[in-house]
């Protein structure tokens, strides 16, 4: 009989090499800039994914403000959340909130929503930082530049 040995690496926490990654959304379509940001922040583009573990990345998002829907989701499109009282149903649509005072709630939810709901997901969360203009925080991190654009024709919108 031969012994089999297990070859699968199962990472943990302390041996996780995180990188910063920096992202323009200005004129990105949403709905591909959310998935490639929560496949980033869930570490599936490593090749030592581990499940239960967080190995993303720490993912930085400027221009939130230019970022581009497609068809007539900006109208149509509509975040419900109750208050609570007797008929207290209310809603704005994507459009409204990417006009208001803080544009980048919208990719936050698109990207919260892509991720495991549980203590994973919101310990993956904390690693996006999105900021509407141009101006960040993080340059002492030396972010690396990611070009979605250039990586797919349909990701960007004229």
């Amino acid at each position: 009989m031969t012994s089999l040995t297990n070859t699968t690496k199962s990472a943990k926490g302390a041996e996780v090499n995180k990188k910063w990654v920096l992202i323009d959304a200005k004129g990105l379509v949403l709905g591909r800039l959310a998935s490639l940001v929560a496949l980033r922040l869930r570490g599936k583009h490593r090749p030592g994914f581990t499940p239960h573990v967080d190995t993303g990345d720490n993912v930085i998002v400027i221009n939130a403000a230019e970022v581009a829907l497609t068809g007539k989701k900006g109208k149509n499109d509509i975040f419900y959340w109750h208050t609570g009282y007797p008929g207290g149903i209310k809603g704005r649509s994507k459009g409204e909130i990417l006009r208001g005072a803080h544009p980048e709630r919208v990719i936050e939810k698109a990207v919260q929503r892509m991720l495991p709901h549980g203590p994973l997901g919101r310990q993956v969360f904390g690693n996006l930082r999105v900021y509407p203009g141009a101006a960040h925080p993080h340059e002492a991190q030396q972010p690396e530049v990611l070009d979605i654009a250039s990586l797919n024709r349909k990701n960007k919108r004229a």
